[in-house]
């Protein structure tokens, strides 16, 4: 499946149409698992990480592995930018995403599904899954 295939999944709307930010946010936001929140978040970059980074690795380790070594590389990418912008190194994104692919991992392994709920109440959820995982990261983040 190419890029703008795959957004046109994503969004419901192709790439570059004027809704695809608000069904991004509506979609990822209101999803009912939180592993279906990550399917919806950010299609441009969940394509290449898929692509380039969940794929090779789930050619050589099992699913759940190959995820969150997705979400950690992730993370670090992120602090890569941070760290070229700041001059100064800071882990805060890498334990973050690694906390957030924890959780992807254990909400599915709970079957934790709040999709019967209300779309503000999912949302709540999903935010607040990742705000405790952003607490979690800010309780080990590396400065040096």
């Amino acid at each position: 499946m190419n890029l703008s295939s795959y957004i046109e999944k994503r969004n419901g709307v192709p790439l570059g149409h004027k809704d695809s930010l608000k069904n991004m946010l509506t979609r990822s936001l209101g999803a009912g698992k939180f592993s279906t929140f990550w399917k919806y978040w950010n299609p441009i970059w969940s394509y290449y990480l898929g692509k380039f980074i969940f794929k090779p690795l789930k050619k050589i380790l099992p699913a759940a592995p190959s995820l969150l070594l997705t979400f950690i590389i992730c993370g670090f990418v992120h602090d890569v930018i941070i760290i070229m912008v700041r001059s100064k190194i800071i882990l805060l994104f890498t334990p973050w995403f690694f906390f957030m692919g924890c959780f992807v991992l254990l909400t599915n392994w709970l079957k934790l599904d709040y999709s019967n709920l209300q779309w503000p109440l999912r949302a709540l959820i999903n935010l607040l899954f990742i705000l405790g995982c952003l607490y979690l990261a800010y309780q080990v983040k590396i400065e040096i």
